[in-house]
This record gives structure tokens, C-alpha cells and sequence, in this order.
């Protein structure tokens, strides 16, 4: 015998509907609602530490950030309720996003000074990319954070040897400027250093010697050659894992005849006739 649903169940098939449904209109309103709230917090959050338009506005603001801190706790809860594994939810990386954005304005109540941490509700937008449920965004997404992964190895051994690089010129600018140069410390030298290699250059110290200035032009011509290591090692992963993924497409063996080379969209063998 078929159980008759409650008003409890109907409402929550109804809002699941509404909170996880991207393919329904009801489900799309929400969404871009929700990302529309998410922005304007994100402003108010910028907004507020503008001192002259805080100082206007400072109440209007507050409540703003009230209105919208209840509007994510009442979501927030309704997701738990309106799924069938709440814990899931709780503890994936967006139940967890969810929940640090709504908690700032209630730690104010007690440590001033927290509700600035409601701009971490920025990763939120990255709510988008589910929105959108595009194959060839969530391909790409797929492919980068599998390169990103493949490569965290190399790019951890750049860093270990850009460290260790930065502390032997930071010590060699130390003896060969002194505190003259503005090299008051090896800490101070060693930051000098990462600035340079990183070609930002804020000017705020500079060699004045001529072997100085020496080791400070080397150390601009490698920032310009570092810069384009980890940018190179990711973009060869993610050449390699973008020819992997082709390569298996193509292959896709019949599980029939066992033949090779069907193209990643067909449906059926070309030698034996099996649906793939």
C-alpha cells in the first residue's frame, strides 16, 4: 500500500526541488538569486570599510548584513532539511563554505570585529560552476584539477629551491650592501629578494653599489624566466592529461570483439555492429 505523503515530505520534496533542482525554473530563480544576494554581500562587506561611506551609512549597513546573514541561515537550514543525508552536506566543502558564511555576524555579537570575515562568503560564487552544469566547464574543471594534482610534486620542488635561492642572495645583498643600502637584516634582504624574482619591485630598498646592483640585475632577469616555470610545468600537465583523456576516447574498445579505435561519441562498433 502506497504511503501517503505529510505536508513534512511535500515540503521538503518541494524545496529540495527549489535549492537543488538547476534544471528547473524555480530551481534557476533561486540560484541566481541566491549569487545576486551573495554579490551584494560581498559589497557591503567592501563598502564598509570605506570609512566616509561607512560613516553615512554605517546603520543601513548593519541591517543589510542582518537581512542577508538570516537569508543564508534559514537556507542554509533548509538544505539540511530538505535532503535525505544531511551530514553529507554538512561536511562536503559547500556545506562547509555555507556555514562559514553565515556565522561572522553572529561571532560579532561576542568578538568585535569578525563580521569582516562574512567576505569569505565570496566562495560562494563558486556555486556558479553547478549552476551552469556546462560539460565543457566541468570538463575543464575536471583537466585542470588533475594537472594541478600531477603537478603539485614539481611545483613544491620550485618552491624548496626558490627558498633556498632567496635566502643565499638575500645573505650575499646583506654583506655586500650593510645597513647603508637599506639591507638592515638577512630577513630584510631575503625579502628584497622575493620581491625582486617576482619582478613586483616596490622601490622600498635598493642596492647602491655597483656589485649590488650587479647581483640585482642577475636576480631581475631570473624573475622573468622563474615566473615561467610553474605556469609551464601546469600547462605540460594539462597538455598530457588533455591527450590521456583523447587518447582512452579514441580507443574505447568494443566489449564484444574487443576492437579499437571508436570515436568518443559512438554509440555502436563499426566492426561488429555491439552497442558500446
Amino acid at each position: 500500500m502506497q504511503r501517503i505523503k505529510s505536508k513534512f515530505d511535500s515540503f521538503r520534496q518541494k524545496t529540495n526541488i527549489i535549492i537543488y533542482g538547476t534544471n528547473t525554473a524555480s530551481g534557476r530563480l533561486f540560484d541566481l538569486v541566491l549569487l545576486g544576494v551573495i554579490l551584494t554581500s560581498v559589497i557591503i562587506v567592501m563598502l564598509e570599510t570605506v570609512k566616509g561611506f561607512d560613516l553615512k551609512y554605517h546603520q543601513e549597513l548593519i541591517v543589510l548584513e542582518w537581512i542577508i546573514t538570516i537569508f543564508f541561515t534559514l537556507e542554509y537550514l533548509l538544505r539540511i532539511i530538505s535532503i535525505n543525508k544531511p551530514l553529507k552536506y554538512i561536511f562536503s566543502f559547500y556545506g562547509v563554505v555555507d556555514l562559514i558564511a553565515t556565522l561572522p555576524m553572529y561571532l560579532s555579537l561576542f568578538f568585535v570585529g569578525t563580521s569582516v570575515l562574512t567576505i569569505f562568503r565570496a566562495f560562494r560564487l563558486l556555486r556558479l560552476f553547478k549552476i551552469l552544469k556546462h560539460p565543457q566547464f566541468s570538463s575543464q574543471s575536471v583537466h585542470l584539477r588533475e594537472a594541478l594534482i600531477a603537478s603539485k610534486g614539481k611545483i613544491l620542488i620550485f618552491i624548496y629551491f626558490m627558498l633556498i635561492s632567496s635566502i643565499i642572495i638575500g645573505s650575499i645583498m646583506y654583506v655586500v650592501e650593510g645597513k647603508e643600502g637599506g639591507f638592515t637584516s638577512i630577513p630584510i634582504s631575503i625579502y628584497w629578494t622575493i620581491v625582486t624574482l617576482t619582478t613586483v619591485g616596490y622601490g622600498d630598498i635598493s642596492p647602491i653599489t655597483p656589485l649590488g646592483q650587479a647581483i640585482a640585475s642577475l636576480v631581475m632577469i631570473m624573475g622573468y624566466g622563474i615566473i615561467a616555470v610553474p605556469t609551464g610545468i601546469v600547462s605540460a600537465e594539462f597538455a598530457n592529461t588533455n591527450r590521456k583523456k583523447a587518447l582512452v576516447q579514441r580507443v574505447n574498445p568494443c566489449s564484444s570483439c574487443g576492437t579499437e579505435g571508436h570515436e568518443s561519441n559512438a554509440k555502436y562498433c563499426f566492426h561488429c555492429g555491439t552497442e558500446l
